[in-house]
């Protein structure tokens, strides 16, 4: 049965966009060598990619283009080749390779698509999907990217989330430049 991952950068005070939906802070010390070097073997796995509308119209954007595989070209090469869904009601067919579209509520297509064979997945950005899985109790692993900013405001991943579910850390890593990586699996 396949596990379902969420990966996401967030500033120190818990957000991962701003107030109005910028996550250009995410961006900031990324292009550390340290920090490369981690994210390309991070995204070595073969994970399936999961994503809202939103952030599929983000990815799909830059990911499939010249300049993203001249720029990062091992990650670029993973997330194009990467079998991808992505939840929306507007969407009739996806323009991005390997990508399938779901319409259905959230919940009940995750639970259909963790019962059957494959591999983990991902989600990434997407927070509304993350909050509605999280609720559900179908987010087995989450991870977390600490940049070291304050936004002061933003949007929470976990925004309506009730019951104060619980994690345990299960890996960390600091990074020289003030970043530092969490990962935390759903407590039993």
């Amino acid at each position: 049965m396949p596990e379902l991952s969420v990966f996401n950068s967030v500033s120190l005070d818990g957000y991962f966009t701003d107030d109005n939906n910028n996550y250009s802070f995410a961006h900031e010390g990324a292009t550390d060598p340290e920090v490369m070097k981690f994210t390309k073997g991070n995204a070595q796995g073969a994970n399936a990619l999961i994503f809202g509308r939103v952030t599929y119209d983000l990815m799909s954007a830059w990911w499939p283009t010249p300049a993203a595989a001249k720029a990062m070209p091992e990650i670029s090469e993973g997330m194009n080749k990467a079998p991808k869904y992505v939840f929306s009601r507007t969407l009739d067919a996806a323009d991005w390779s390997n990508t399938t579209v779901l319409k259905g509520d959230p919940a009940a297509e995750m639970a259909r698509l963790k019962q059957t064979p494959g591999p983990d997945m991902t989600i990434l950005g997407s927070g509304t999907i993350v909050a509605q899985l999280t609720a559900a109790g179908l987010i087995d692993d989450v991870q977390l990217m600490v940049c070291p900013v304050l936004l002061g405001a933003g949007k929470s991943m976990f925004a309506g989330v009730t019951g104060k579910p619980r994690w345990t850390l299960s890996r960390s890593r600091t990074f020289k430049n003030g970043r530092v990586f969490l990962a935390y699996t759903r407590a039993a």
